[in-house]
């Protein structure tokens, strides 16, 4: 088994590629061009059909389907690279995410329609999932009654990512049990289109893409369930454990990007006459900072391989993977504005968006201190 810092041939490839075209293609004026011009989708659908062409939205889909039959290690590292340059993409929400669940739970016929159709880049799913401000996976309270013809939603989902540009949702909603129970949860595909859908789009501080969901009286045919009603708390669980551990990639290229960023800036500041790189105090944030994003790298790639590998303590992993991403990447805001002094509290200063990107990211799928109570409560305390 190779090192947990190193990368195969391979894998250092994909690497390069995914780094040459996100930075010709996505750097972060593009983000900030999005932002400014409040684009209606919030991505670029040019880029997305390009990195589609390219394999990357079937990196972890099998072969049949149209993807590219690898893994989560091979996945993150192109979330890596989209994670330097803070890219808007529907990866996370509509590979990692939806297509998991598609995956994980869907019949050989939603899997042959869906799953294809994310891995060509023609279809972007997204995943309904949260409905506290806090992350609690279980804290469900959409319901979801049987009728003569299939099922009818009611409920309220928020921070649906990228869910104002999915063509199909896939909704978590309760078909049994109360509003914190982890039984009697249930997966259904919903079209966005459907009538009862209601979708408001909302961005986030870090420019990410997001939407609220209303659901009222949605009928769907008994076919749209993904699995069978009221046991998909194993598959959530699944599901929410690959998110994490590709989010925590995704950061993993923010943290880089911004001591990259501020190490530049330390070699080229004057002050008093001198680079201020070479004051012995900022020597030492700087040493501590590359510290804690190799140990940070290490957990990140041995999450994603556990995940690939099946592994009995990959949920551990997980939640030591993102409670470790979310507090570098906010050391890494936080110490990239300081160190670069008042210009890096201003916008046009592009340290000041890894911050508030890891603030935001920190939120996503659960912060440090659900991940660290969830890796105790794995190991038995």
């Amino acid at each position: 088994m190779s090192s947990p810092l190193t990368l195969s041939e391979e894998q250092e490839l994909l690497r390069e590629t995914a780094r040459e075209l996100v930075q010709a293609k996505s750097p972060l004026k593009e983000m900030r061009r999005l932002r400014d011009a409040r684009d209606a989708d919030g991505f670029s659908r040019a880029l997305w059909k390009e990195a589609a062409e390219l394999g990357w939205a079937g990196i972890p889909f099998a072969e049949e389907h149209g993807g590219a039959g690898l893994g989560y290690a091979e996945l993150g590292i192109v979330l890596e690279e989209l994670g330097r340059t803070l890219a808007p993409t529907p990866m996370l929400s509509s590979v990692v995410l939806a297509g998991s669940a598609v995956q994980l739970a869907g019949s050989a016929a939603q899997r042959g329609e869906l799953l294809r159709g994310i891995c060509d880049g023609s279809r972007i799913l997204a995943f309904a999932h949260q409905e506290a401000p806090r992350f609690a996976p279980y804290r469900i309270a959409m319901r979801a009654q049987q009728t003569a013809s299939g099922w009818r939603l009611d409920g309220e989902k928020i921070f649906v990512l990228d869910g104002h540009v999915a063509d199909t949702l896939v909704v978590v909603a309760r078909v049994s049990g109360g509003s914190n129970d982890r039984e009697g949860l249930a997966l259904f595909l919903v079209p966005a289109t459907q009538k009862g859908v209601g979708i408001a789009r909302t961005t986030l501080i870090d420019g990410r893409n997001a939407a609220q969901l209303v659901l009222s009286g949605v009928e769907i045919g008994g076919d749209a369930a993904l699995g069978a009603p009221g046991t998909a708390a194993a598959v959530l669980d699944a599901v929410l454990d690959r998110g994490a551990a590709a989010l925590a990639a995704e950061m993993m290229g923010g943290i880089q990007e911004a001591f990259e960023r501020t190490l530049a800036y330390l070699k080229a500041r004057d002050q008093f006459g001198v680079k201020i790189g070479s004051f012995q105090a900022l020597k030492h944030r700087a040493a501590d900072w590359f510290c804690e994003l190799e140990l940070t790298r290490g957990i990140v790639l041995e999450a994603l391989r556990a995940l690939d590998a099946g592994a009995k303590d990959a949920p551990r992993l997980v939640a030591a993977a993102k409670a470790r991403a979310s507090d570098t990447f906010i050391l890494s805001g936080e110490e990239g504005i300081q160190l670069h002094g008042g210009i890096g509290m201003t916008d046009e200063e592009d340290i000041g968006l890894f911050l508030k990107r890891a603030r935001a990211a920190e939120q996503t799928l659960g912060d440090a201190g659900y991940h660290r109570e969830r890796f105790a409560r794995l190991g038995g305390y």
